[in-house]
């Protein structure tokens, strides 16, 4: 998922620039918030995506060293695992192209994936921790692979076009020519199957969930984003079963993979995410001072920042107007609270050190439910009685 991605002015903060279409300017402020956290669930450090549209990669991967550290129950940090994101995204190309080629083209060739593409490179191929593959083949120190996604592109274009009249048996040999040059070539003497079985995690102890009416709820479906192209299905659920999932999973110890949209002026570049009223004034101080103005003896008020109701319906409708698509791919490890006692979801962004927060974001329970497409847990943070519904046998 996560196709909306444009490469931002290097003025704004450098992970900025990594993803995302241009915010209106303003919206909700820091300063205006002070948050407790009631939980967090221990995650690895930060890290930069820069200019490349892979954060399907940097957050699912992220979940995976969080589900590592629970099951492995490490306490050291400077042991904590750190998988490499740029062996997913070669072997991702790589079933990409063949799909794309036996589809005559008619599949998005580029950067952006989904969740379920990360679980199936790594059942089908295993991974290797950071140190042993960086990807950093072509003289940057982080990702910028508007090139390589052009190139890569432009080659299975011309594949497609098939001038030989017969498929030659040796093109994708060239293609994984070009990921060589570009990621460079895998590592001799490794066996990523081997170091993938040594983590303690079954990836068929994951399923996908989504919060949808045009199918029926209690099924799976794939749902229609074009980045979503190995078609992984997501389980369907009410919407109040679906943040019922994710509140139990941070109650029971466990993280979310979170996917959704983030082209709303609440979600701002400095950690913030808040489903914004665009009807509603924001407003600040007592009701008093609406009508007498404020007392200048006082210390001002912090604004209130009005939000939309969410429902199954509108957020159905948002989805079908295209108004909520699949921008983005975040690991949501905790919940806090603000100064008025409202929740919100921590949120590991991959964009290096970005905002007020240092690469973290706050969403609100409201952008949330409007916002996310689709989640992804570990089966055990399902709630009995929705995992019964599903039909989800959990040991």
């Amino acid at each position: 998922m996560f196709r909306k991605i444009a490469v931002i002015a290097a003025a704004l903060v450098s992970v900025a620039a990594a993803y995302a279409q241009e915010k209106p300017k303003g919206g909700p402020n820091p300063k205006d918030f002070t948050f407790t956290t009631v939980k967090e669930i221990p995650v690895t450090p930060i890290k930069n995506q820069y200019r490349s549209g892979t954060c399907w990669c940097f957050s699912s991967l992220s979940f995976l060293e969080s589900e590592i550290i629970k099951s492995k129950a490490i306490k050291d940090t400077t042991l904590y695992p750190d998988l490499s994101e740029m062996f997913v995204v070669r072997n991702s190309y790589h079933d990409r192209a063949l799909k794309f080629v036996r589809l005559d083209g008619n599949l998005k060739m580029a950067q952006g994936s989904d969740f379920g593409d990360v679980f199936d490179v790594i059942r089908n191929y295993g991974i290797l921790p950071q140190e042993s593959y960086t990807g950093m083949n072509y003289g940057t120190d982080l990702p910028v692979q508007g090139e390589l996604d052009a190139v890569l592109r432009g080659y299975v274009e011309a594949v497609v076009k098939n001038p030989n009249r017969k498929l030659t048996p040796v093109w994708s040999k060239g293609f994984d020519g070009i990921l060589d040059a570009y990621l460079g070539p895998l590592p001799d003497g490794q066996d990523p199957v081997a170091y993938r079985n040594s983590l303690g995690i079954n990836l068929d102890d994951y399923v996908s969930l989504t919060s949808f009416t045009h199918h029926p709820f209690y099924q799976p479906f794939a749902i229609e984003v074009e980045d979503n192209w190995r078609w992984t299905p997501s389980w369907n659920l009410p919407l109040d079963e679906f943040m019922a999932v994710i509140d139990n999973a941070i109650d029971k110890g466990y993280t979310v993979l979170w996917g959704g949209d983030v082209s709303e002026k609440g979600f701002t570049r400095t950690g913030l995410a808040l489903l914004l009223d665009a009807e509603a004034k924001q407003t600040s101080g007592s009701d008093q001072e609406k009508w007498v103005g404020k007392d200048e003896e006082k210390p001002e008020a912090k604004p209130s920042y009005k939000e939309i109701e969410v429902t199954q319906e509108n957020r159905q409708e948002a989805f079908d107007n295209k108004e909520s698509t699949d921008d983005h791919g975040m690991h949501l490890y905790g919940i806090a609270t603000d100064q008025d006692g409202h929740k919100y979801y921590l949120i590991k962004n991959s964009w290096g050190n970005a905002g007020a927060y240092k690469g973290i974001w706050y969403m609100s329970e409201a952008f949330c439910k409007q916002k996310t497409l689709n989640i992804m847990v570990n089966k055990k943070a399902l709630p009995k009685d929705i995992a019964g519904k599903l039909g989800i046998k959990v040991k």
